[in-house]
């Protein structure tokens, strides 16, 4: 449930054990993206490689308070910096780090906490808010030929229908009016789950409305919308209160099966790379068909 990973660690979705799950997972890449590998000199061209299995580090290692330079077979020490999503002074500290590096061509958000974690008010702060901050600070340097990716989930997939006025609301309240909002405070926000499901609506929605201005910094921007990914968050909620519901939402989906760190990747490669320069403002789900058989199939909710 983390928001940082290392070298080893699958990406994105994965989230790793040992760093709190409100830190900022921007993952930043000083130099323009390559599906190759590729190694330049010096600190303000550290280059990342995303490709369908990992993303990783090739010659500067960055924290959310250092740059360390790393040798491409050392595995590099992830801190969390004693930053967090939930804090516009936190988030704006980690883009003052990236962007004294070079400019800013890739960013991947994958901060959250679920059901099972944490209290709907920490939900909405780090899911919701965090995320706004992110996607406007970030918005605000992103180069241009850059993109982004914010990891949010099936879940929001099956929030009942918003009205206009709400949808828009979500996507457009500046971040700090944000959890102001009428809908989500705590007499309209009925358990954990429901605040999970605002807050990741909320995002599909902000990303539709950021690929609207990041396009004027010649930037794009979506989301993905994972299922049930075997990652430690995932255990929590396997393992948790809802584990019955998550279990039979994977033996009842159409694959039959949860998903991995490595497919999540594959579509964050697409997305962050020059075969998705057509995409943005877009939300992808990718759930094994957890969504359309709880519309139309043994999953769909009986009364």
């Amino acid at each position: 449930m983390a928001a940082t990973l290392s070298r080893t660690q699958p990406c994105p979705g994965g989230k790793v054990r040992g760093v709190p799950a409100d830190r900022p997972s921007a993952f930043i890449w000083p130099a323009p993206l390559h599906r190759r590998p590729s190694h330049r000199n010096g600190p303000s061209q550290a280059l990342w490689q995303l490709n369908s299995h990992t993303l990783r580090p090739h010659l500067t290692h960055l924290t959310h308070q250092t740059q360390r330079p790393m040798s491409p077979t050392r595995t590099p020490r992830w801190t969390s910096g004693g930053r967090s999503v939930s804090s516009r002074e936190s988030v704006h500290g980690l883009v003052q780090t990236a962007t004294s590096l070079g400019d800013i061509t890739g960013l991947i958000h994958a901060a959250g906490v679920s059901p099972s974690q944490a209290p709907p008010d920490a939900i909405l702060a780090v899911d919701l808010y965090g995320t706004a901050v992110v996607l406007e600070e970030f918005g605000d340097v992103i180069a241009a030929g850059g993109a982004g990716v914010v990891i949010a989930s099936q879940s929001g997939h099956r929030l009942g229908a918003l009205t206009p006025e709400q949808n828009t609301a979500l996507a457009t309240t500046p971040a700090e009016e944000l959890l102001k909002l009428p809908m989500l405070q705590p007499d309209q926000v009925s358990d954990t789950l429901h605040a999970y499901q605002l807050a990741k609506r909320g995002n599909s929605l902000r990303v539709m409305a950021e690929a609207v201005r990041w396009a004027k910094r010649g930037a794009r921007v979506n989301t993905i919308s994972p299922g049930i990914i075997i990652t430690p968050l995932a255990v929590d909620e396997l393992t948790g209160p809802r584990g019955e519901g998550y279990r039979r939402m994977i033996e009842n989906s159409p694959t039959g099966r949860a998903g991995t760190p490595d497919e999540v990747a594959t579509v964050a490669a697409l997305l962050m790379g020059p075969d998705g320069g057509y995409i943005t403002g877009s939300d992808l789900l990718m759930d094994g068909g957890v969504t359309a058989s709880y519309f139309f199939g043994d999953l769909a909710p009986r009364n």
